[in-house]
């Protein structure tokens, strides 16, 4: 059986749609962020293999979950998660949620409605940002704004995707009932442009997805930490872009992503907002205890 390195698609940090870690975040909490980094993306990529058997990909996933909870060494970088964690009095629950999210990848092709997306969101994404806040030591009570912003970033990527994941994986997370209002079929994603019916099923979802930008607007400003908040609003901005072009582009065929002469500018509407934030903080509802 291969190892779960022998699966990697190579790409790191810097290849995201959204900053991982970036030069924003203070130097002492970026170690820990990009040991969570490296473990969700080298997990990401069993997944997503192409070729490898499903109960190849299955295995090698519990191979990872064992070793983030210390019952195994299989896997290299769930040794140096394991350790981080422990050294900071962190959670594994983050992490063994999205493990949960790819075995959902390997098995579930389809999502029947927004609901079911939402329920496949709260273990592929709201984890990631759960764990940088635990990093950081913020409170749990900003916990419902980053679920939302984590949550719009998933379906943002889920939507620009939307072609790639069908064409390679057979893997479609567009509601299968949106489809349907919209009149889509799921083969419709194999052509080289949106049928007006599968344009109107993106733009739904995207319009579905600004709500969830709405509620995450005020999380920035939720966040003690200065430099965290600024990567939050950042982020934010990137998002709200990225949403409003898929209303009205079409991801088959038109660029859905930025380029790197775009981001200073959304980059000085976001410092302008953090600034008008720190001013007038938004303050988060009482803290959850903690589990």
């Amino acid at each position: 059986m291969s190892t779960a390195s022998d699966l990697s698609s190579g790409k790191g940090h810097r290849d995201e749609n959204f900053p991982v870690a970036s030069v924003l975040i203070a130097p002492r909490h970026r170690p820990a962020i990009l040991a969570f980094y490296r473990f969700v993306r080298t997990a990401d990529d069993v997944a997503d293999h192409g070729t490898a058997p499903p109960e190849e990909k299955l295995a090698l996933l519990e191979d990872m979950r064992l070793t983030l909870m210390g019952a195994s060494d299989a896997s290299p970088q769930g040794v140096a998660l394991r350790h981080v964690i422990a050294s900071r009095g962190l959670t594994t629950d983050h992490a063994a949620d999205l493990l949960e999210a790819f075995r959902r990848d390997i098995v579930k092709l389809r999502y029947a409605d927004w609901g079911e997306l939402m329920d496949y969101c709260r273990y592929s994404a709201m984890p990631v940002g759960r764990y940088v806040l635990d990093v950081h030591g913020e409170s749990r009570a900003t916990w419902p704004a980053n679920d939302a912003l984590c949550a719009a970033l998933q379906v943002i990527n889920h939507l620009q995707d939307c072609a790639k994941d069908y064409r390679d994986l057979d893997r479609v997370y567009l509601p299968l009932d949106t489809m349907a209002e919209q009149r889509a079929a799921v083969e419709m994603l194999a052509a080289g442009h949106a049928t007006p019916a599968l344009h109107g099923t993106i733009a739904a979802l995207a319009k579905r997805n600004a709500a969830l930008l709405e509620q995450s607007a005020p999380f920035a400003s939720q966040i003690r930490d200065p430099r965290l908040s600024l990567e939050v609003a950042f982020i934010q901005r990137l998002a709200e872009d990225l949403n409003g072009r898929l209303m009205h582009r079409d991801p088959l065929s038109e660029r859905v992503h930025h380029r790197k002469g775009e981001l200073p500018g959304l980059f000085v509407t976001a410092l302008g907002r953090f600034l008008a934030g720190r001013l007038r903080p938004t303050r988060p509802p009482a803290a959850v205890p903690k589990r």
